[in-house]
């Protein structure tokens, strides 16, 4: 099986570093290029719309930033209703006003890439907390299981555009803590 051409796309870097969902992990992607050049994004964002299609989504809700902006790109190739959730606190919150109109809607999560997929799940969460129906998680690029063992777990389509290998690791556990290698800036 060959490589996915989103992979082209992104720049990675191997090192220690510590994610948003506060697990530590050997690979950094910079994704604040990949939407640098929207055209250039444009036809995979098209592509996943495609592989949604089929699940009867009504609506697209992305996680501020990169998520959001992907799922943009989707909700317009689909002609649906988008939405984005927001990191508040611990968790992601949807503003008041669009979350009326999710009451009811079949709902796809979309993100840039799902790592360990902390931000989907919140995302997950307080879509069911405005009355959405979530149907599906749709991703340029899923890391690893977490978005494969969410989605499963929850019930839900998962359409991913590439998938790569990816190890997480609690800070407590993360072997490179333990040798003393220092936290790279992401």
């Amino acid at each position: 099986m060959s490589a996915h051409p989103i992979l082209e796309l992104l720049d990675a870097r191997k090192g220690h570093f510590l994610y948003e969902s506060g697990h530590h992990g050997d690979l950094w992607l910079d994704l604040d290029r990949l939407f640098a050049r929207p055209a250039r994004l444009a036809p995979f964002a098209g592509e996943l719309g495609r592989r949604l299609a089929p699940h009867g989504v009504e609506a697209v809700c992305g996680p501020l930033t990169g998520g959001a902006f992907v799922a943009l790109m989707v909700a317009g190739e689909l002609k649906r209703a988008f939405a984005w959730s927001e990191r508040f606190g611990d968790g992601y919150r949807i503003p008041d006003g669009l979350r009326a109109a999710l009451t009811g809607k079949r709902v796809a999560i979309v993100d840039d890439v799902v790592n360990a997929a902390s931000a989907t799940r919140a995302t997950l969460e307080e879509l069911r907390q405005c009355g959405a129906r979530p149907v599906a998680v749709g991703a340029l690029l899923t890391l690893g299981s977490p978005a494969g063992a969410l989605a499963e777990r929850e019930g839900l389509a998962l359409e991913a555009l590439a998938t790569l290998p990816n190890t997480l690791w609690a800070p407590d556990e993360c072997p490179m803590c333990a040798a003393g290698v220092p936290l790279a800036g992401g």
